[in-house]
């Protein structure tokens, strides 16, 4: 079927926003590119430093620069479960890329923190922040000069976006993400929000609590659930930037060890030749748009609402908030996996996962198949499941049938007609909220506000009884310029005991989420933030705040001249950002953007941080104190 008209128009307006900054981006690519392979052109004393560590047929490989020099970036520590399987990839690779002609170092690690571990702690005032560091950390990696092609390994939260956007400041290499695969199933994700909510409530113990989630988490592997994290894997594999069924296969596994050694063989023959496949010609608008609606048609994490749009940033790409929601209106959901639904990603994997996934759109015409991939020109290919027939890794093809339809459905028989996320917009800013898990009857909320500022806060408000009636939490003082944007999971399991006692209750923040919302009508990522005298700032107890995700809207109920005349509420002074770290990072709280150009510290390829694509950007309304009664309409 050929493309459908909404997704060529969307891809069509993304590209000509862009024109100016892919441009400029490409030129430094094709500049770079031009200079072939700089190994060969370093002095001698440069060089001698670059094989120095090396012995056997490397050294010489790597001396002569006669053969693909591969960088090896990882994300392995042994905290963390989704990164523990990382520890064996490098040994693997160096053999296969070997046996294919090609020399690989391990070129450099990046940090990888875990939004699980510090969810409602300190830390996660970091989380965000981690992606840019681990972009720099991969420009480290790669500044070396020595490589003719990358493999990423990485699989978490910000870890996957902060491996591209690094690796794109070197577009000129091949590369390519090598995933480490989820863990298997363990305690059913309803039984485990059964056991927080009763927690919250304090009708479960602690040990309950913690038997509880250590069924939940409790082998290497990714988190089962469909966070971040196996949206990332699930959102690159469309963009063509894993081997075809490659993301969701475990670790441990022979098969998971085959598709690593063919990584390795395959990045060495995409870095010369006919072949030749740059990262910067595998990420264009077209692969963005397709990431973007196989997030959108699987229900995926909120948090690309952030991330993509900081990559796409890095490809000289502008993405806006907008097409992320003209997309969602064009694409029907095709996944029910929690929160969105009751089923795992091990589940969503056996219905037929990602190559069902990929047949079912592109027949649909919800994809550009014409494409480049790490796996070859095409996006078809990814309708291929990879097998081990007598020891040899092979793919066949995939039917597009689901095996499944209470986890996985085709596009002629969707769980909903559009995806799950929404814009909405009004007097109080800006926000993304997603209803795939929210019942119609949920997504409208019309109720009085209690304001926090602090998690803490909240849980002594909902324990005291304060919050069971009809409540719209406000929770600022949230955003990158206050907190660094931590995630707010905590929250949601007491809100859904709200819920559950037939309250109206939704959720407002600037704060983070993750799409792990569920059930809870979550605008989230509001900008402008309250911290910078965004109007969240001068929200009171007790203002009726009206939430329509049908409609689109976000407004408190208060009069222009009212809301204007308030004093803006105190953000956090400094000296609330130190300690278990914090403060190391103030240089990047100062300098980053708002939500909905990424929340990043990065500048734009134009070299103007503070322009949004398409218009003014939600930080330049800010410069005084404004009329709130503005916002809807600048920003």
């Amino acid at each position: 079927m050929s493309l459908r008209p909404a997704i060529a128009d969307i891809t069509h307006r993304i590209a000509e926003r862009s024109a100016a900054t892919r441009r400029s981006y490409l030129a430094r690519v094709e500049n770079a590119a031009a200079e072939g392979p700089v190994r060969a052109g370093l002095g001698c004393s440069n060089l001698a430093h670059g094989f120095a560590a090396c012995s056997g047929p490397d050294l010489l490989a790597v001396r002569e620069a006669r053969k693909p020099g591969i960088a090896i970036v990882s994300s392995y520590n042994d905290l963390l479960s989704a990164h523990q399987p990382l520890d064996e990839f490098p040994a693997w690779i160096k053999t296969a890329a070997r046996e294919a002609g090609g020399v690989a170092q391990f070129a450099g690690g990046v940090p990888a923190m875990c939004d699980g571990i510090t969810q409602g702690r300190s830390g996660m005032e970091l989380s965000l922040f981690s992606r840019d560091v681990i972009a720099m950390a991969t420009g480290v990696a790669l500044s070396h000069e020595m490589f003719d092609g990358a493999l990423l390994l990485g699989v978490c939260d910000k870890i996957v976006p902060g491996l591209l956007i690094g690796a794109l400041a070197f577009g000129h290499l091949p590369a390519m993400l090598v995933p480490a695969g989820p863990m298997p199933s363990g305690l059913p994700n309803k039984e485990k929000a059964r056991i927080r909510q009763l927690y919250a409530e304090g009708k479960a113990t602690r040990e309950d609590l913690l038997d509880a989630e250590a069924a939940a988490y409790h082998s290497p592997g990714t988190c089962t659930f469909y966070g971040t994290a196996n949206s990332n894997q699930l959102v690159v594999e469309v963009m063509g930037l894993h081997l075809p069924g490659a993301t969701f296969v475990h670790p441990g596994t022979p098969l998971r060890r085959a598709l690593t050694e063919q990584a390795a063989r395959r990045i060495v023959e995409i870095t010369q030749g006919p072949e030749y496949t740059p990262l910067a010609h595998v990420i264009d608008e077209r692969s963005i748009v397709n990431g973007i609606v196989a997030l959108l048609a699987t229900g995926g994490s909120q948090n690309h609402t952030l991330h993509l749009v900081a990559v796409a940033a890095a490809a000289g790409i502008q993405l806006t908030w907008d097409d992320f929601a003209d997309l969602s209106a064009a694409v029907p959901l095709l996944a029910n996996v929690y929160p969105n639904g009751s089923a795992d990603i091990n589940h969503f994997h056996a219905a037929g996962g990602v190559q069902v996934l990929v047949g079912t759109l592109l027949d649909a015409g919800l994809l550009h198949p014409d494409v480049n991939t790490v796996a070859g020109k095409g996006l078809d290919r990814y309708r291929q499941e990879p097998v081990l027939e007598d020891g040899t890794l092979t793919w066949r093809e995939v039917p597009t049938a689901t095996l499944d339809d209470t986890v996985l459905r085709t596009a002629d028989n969707p769980f909903a007609p559009e995806g799950g996320l929404r814009m909405v917009s009004g007097n109080l800013g800006r926000a993304v909220i997603k209803v795939s898990a929210v019942a119609a009857e949920n997504r409208a909320v019309r109720a009085p506000a209690r304001v926090f500022s602090s998690q803490d806060a909240f849980t002594a408000a909902f324990r005291a009884g304060e919050l069971d009636r009809d409540v719209v939490v406000v929770m600022r003082d949230h955003g990158p310029r206050a907190k660094g944007m931590p995630e707010l999971h905590a929250l949601i399991p007491a809100l859904g005991v709200l819920m559950d006692r037939g309250h109206r209750v939704a959720l407002l923040t600037d704060g983070r989420m993750s799409g792990a919302s569920g059930k809870v009508p979550a605008a989230i990522h509001v900008t402008p933030e309250s911290a910078i005298g965004g109007p969240l700032s001068r929200v009171e107890d007790g203002d009726l705040i009206s939430l329509d995700a049908e409609a689109g809207e976000l407004d408190v109920l208060v009069d222009a001249a009212t809301l204007a005349a308030r004093r803006p509420s105190t953000p956090p002074p400094p000296e609330e950002w130190i300690g278990n770290g914090r403060e190391l990072f103030a240089a990047f709280r100062n300098a980053v953007g708002p939500a909905d150009l990424g929340g990043s510290v990065f500048g734009t390829e134009s070299g103007d941080a503070g322009t949004s694509p398409g218009g003014p950007s939600t930080w330049d309304t800010i410069a005084t104190p404004q009329n709130p009664a503005d916002v809807k309409e600048t920003a």
